[in-house]
């Protein structure tokens, strides 16, 4: 899959960062260290981790993906993130 939306709350920078929905790489969201969860009442699932968006963009970067836009909607920080296929 070569899109990742990362985002977070703007009051919480420093974590927890949303870095997936059900259908993300699952090799990917291991390398992220993420977990999956499912908020009560919601009928989908997100993967999570504990570090705050810049680590995450760092990880990302590591492993050639580039950032190709970045907006805030609402109270929601939100990256697209793309990585070339070979």
């Amino acid at each position: 899959m070569p899109y990742v939306f990362v985002s977070t709350q703007i009051r919480l920078e420093s974590g927890p960062t949303n870095v997936g929905d059900e259908y993300s790489d699952p090799g990917l969201m291991i390398y992220l260290g993420a977990r999956k969860t499912t908020m009560l009442g919601n009928n989908f699932s997100e993967y999570h981790v504990d570090e705050p968006p810049r680590l995450v963009l760092d990880k990302l970067e590591k492993i050639g993906f580039r950032v190709l836009t970045m907006t805030g909607v609402g109270q929601t920080l939100v990256w697209c993130l793309h990585k070339e296929t070979e």
